[in-house]
């Protein structure tokens, strides 16, 4: 672990009016851990911010005295790259502004996905949240963003209209396609690596109606369930999104669902899903209409930190062949096996550092590290799907592990750019994002 000077200590205490916690102080390994619980985080002192101003201070101390900080509102993408850092948290930057006139949303950036849903409901609009409540909105439009509404909207990122920034001089600024356009397009979906946001604003879309939930049955019935599942996303407006999920929890029968969101009405809905009325009887139906604030209850992913090991690939199609990879064998040691239906506005001209996103589906295969032996028996069980199934090679910002880069996500003309964005903006390095555009460079790419 790394420990700061004690003049340096002391400077950050009497300039920033949030808490400071180094290595020594109680609580210091709790407030460092990241939510990813697998990742371990060295970093040299932890910063809970106030507020902006608190942001613009720290950033030009750490700038005087040859230091980085990495930023995490909530955790959330943490890849262990922090060695020596000071970690700066932004959860208490947590204002939310709604002009239900203009649609606009004005957050700061420790907002989380889940919070801005419910204040948005109450205008009878949603943003574009993706399957978790708790990520930060910030985080995933920093990463592009893959929504529920995703096929209707695109990614999340290109529904932000400015941010509010401090740079690597310590100076603040708001970011527009007007003011400071390199820095607006790297800041939508390149990763946190440029900059230290503040505040988004974002527009929100009308769903005065949204129907959604998920359909569970017995794994005996996986290869029925997933046809159906094919048939109707190949067929789905741009207004319906179909996840198929195997599931696989320690002690209980293996499971499959589809999980669904429609951006219109219940009858309208049930009628595009009407082929699953031909399956056996679910285990159970969750869908119903619902408010844009409950989304994510439809997945009911863990709302507290663990450990986790993932891998995420994007699959240029789901044939017959890539069926038969997905089911031939039980997905244990693995909790989850996501197939998540792409398309839509997704694939349309995107001015952003991915760009749009071609590819028709998407899988994310997730699981528990208990201990050393599951992890690479879970590591192996993930590249023997990917190895099986027609992936293009390429995967979503937001779902990259921390084996993983930049490089991962990204064409290689977005990674050029940001890369000399980097080098100009912040040639010390003082800003270190979860992937930061640098270490393929490092690493010998």
């Amino acid at each position: 672990m790394t420990i700061l000077p004690s003049p340096i200590t002391e400077e950050l205490r009497s300039n920033v009016r949030g808490r400071v916690w180094v290595p020594t102080d109680s609580g210091f390994d709790d407030i460092r851990r990241p939510w990813n619980l697998a990742v371990d985080q060295d970093v040299s002192a932890v910063v809970e911010a106030a507020d902006a101003a608190d942001v613009v201070a720290l950033v030009r101390l750490a700038s005087s005295r040859k230091l980085s900080i990495a930023t995490q509102p909530s955790g959330h993408g943490a890849t262990g790259r922090t060695a020596g850092s000071i970690l700066l948290r932004t959860g208490h930057l947590n204002s939310i502004d709604i002009d239900p006139t203009t649609t606009i949303a004005r957050i700061g950036a420790g907002v989380r996905s889940g919070d801005l849903q419910r204040a948005a409901a109450a205008h009878g609009l949603t943003a574009l949240p993706g399957s978790s409540p708790v990520v930060t909105v910030t985080g995933a439009a920093l990463g592009g963003g893959l929504s529920w509404f995703g096929r209707s909207f695109g990614w999340m990122a290109d529904s932000v209209r400015a941010f509010g920034v401090v740079e690597a001089d310590g100076n603040a600024h708001r970011v527009t396609p007007s003011a400071d356009p390199d820095l607006f397009w790297a800041l939508r979906g390149g990763g946190g690596d440029l900059a230290i946001v503040t505040a988004v604003e974002l527009q929100l879309r009308p769903a005065p109606r949204v129907f959604g939930g998920r359909q569970l049955w017995p794994a005996t019935h996986a290869r029925q369930v997933a046809e159906i599942y094919r048939a109707m996303a190949v067929k789905a407006p741009d207004a319906l999104s179909l996840w198929l999920e195997l599931l696989s929890f320690p002690g209980a029968e293996p499971l499959i669902a589809i999980d669904s969101t429609f951006l219109g009405d219940e009858a309208t809905a049930r009628s595009l899903m009407s082929e699953t009325d031909d399956l056996p009887a679910p285990l159970s139906d969750t869908r119903a209409v619902m408010s844009a604030a409950n989304l994510g209850s439809i997945t009911a992913e863990p709302t507290d930190p663990g450990p986790g090991r993932s891998r995420a690939e994007l699959l240029t199609a789901l044939d017959d062949n890539a069926l038969d990879a997905l089911l031939a064998e039980p997905i244990a040691p693995l909790m989850s096996v996501q197939v998540r239906h792409l398309g839509g506005a997704l694939a349309q001209p995107s001015d952003s550092p991915h760009g749009p996103l071609v590819e028709p589906y998407a899988v994310y295969m997730f699981g528990v590290p208990a201990t050393a032996e599951i992890s690479e028996s879970i590591a192996n069980k993930q590249a023997a799907v990917a190895n099986s199934l027609p992936i293009s090679g390429r995967k979503p910002v937001t779902f990259l592990n921390p084996s993983e880069d930049l490089t991962d996500a990204l064409p290689a003309a977005s990674i050029e750019r940001l890369r000399l964005l980097k080098t100009q903006r912040d040639p010390e390095r003082v800003i270190r994002g979860n992937f930061s555009v640098l270490d393929s460079v490092i690493a010998g790419d």
